[in-house]
């Protein structure tokens, strides 16, 4: 039977990042700190080689693509795009503390940041976005791929459908690091299920 695999790569360090910022929706670009530490990945480690390089949409994505796949054509992928944090965005927990809305998001009493994404939309929007890779994979006959993405994405898209199963908050990932899955088109479709193999 027939497997695609595609390594989940998250984005390189933005100074919002540094500043320990909710950062969703916002186009921010990579830090000098963040370019800087991709190119020291790089020299330092042999990221997978892929045919195909696909990203979300925002800034910080594509210069990361850019940076550790230099020479090849990236295909943006709308639905992988971060979380829109709503109200949060551009703030850090401490300015948020006193907010009686965030505590009861942070808690997990309720699932969208006011005016944010619903997490359940989130986890369907990203599963869509992997379908759509996951098609075009197939239809171009293309074996191994990387999504450049962000890190609360990974974590969503791999709390919702990877196995081992494990909480969200387990599947963090530093800048420039991520997960290889493998993808297997029939029992992907039929329950939702891919496998993380590896640690990048």
């Amino acid at each position: 039977m027939k497997t695609f695999k595609i390594h989940l790569i998250r984005h390189g360090l933005t100074d919002a990042n540094l500043n320990q910022q909710y950062i969703g929706k916002t186009d921010v670009p990579l830090s000098a700190i963040g370019v800087a530490e991709l190119n020291r990945l790089k020299e330092e480690n042999d990221f997978p080689k892929v045919e195909k390089v696909y990203s979300s949409p925002l800034l910080r994505s594509k210069q990361t693509a850019n940076i550790l796949y230099p020479y090849k054509e990236v295909c943006i992928i709308d639905n992988m795009r971060e979380i829109d944090f709503g109200e949060f965005e551009g703030k850090t927990a401490n300015e948020l503390e006193a907010n009686p809305a965030y505590m009861d998001w942070a808690a997990g009493r309720i699932s969208a940041a006011p005016g944010g994404e619903d997490n359940t939309d989130f986890a369907k929007r990203l599963a869509l976005g992997l379908n759509e890779i996951v098609r075009d994979m197939m239809h171009n006959g293309i074996e191994h791929s990387a999504v450049i993405m962000h890190g609360g994405a990974i974590m969503m898209l791999l709390a919702s459908c990877a196995v081992p199963r494990k909480r969200m908050v387990e599947w963090t990932c530093a800048a420039g690091s991520g997960y290889s899955i493998l993808v297997t088109p029939s029992l992907y479709h039929s329950s939702g299920v891919v496998e993380v193999i590896d640690y990048i």
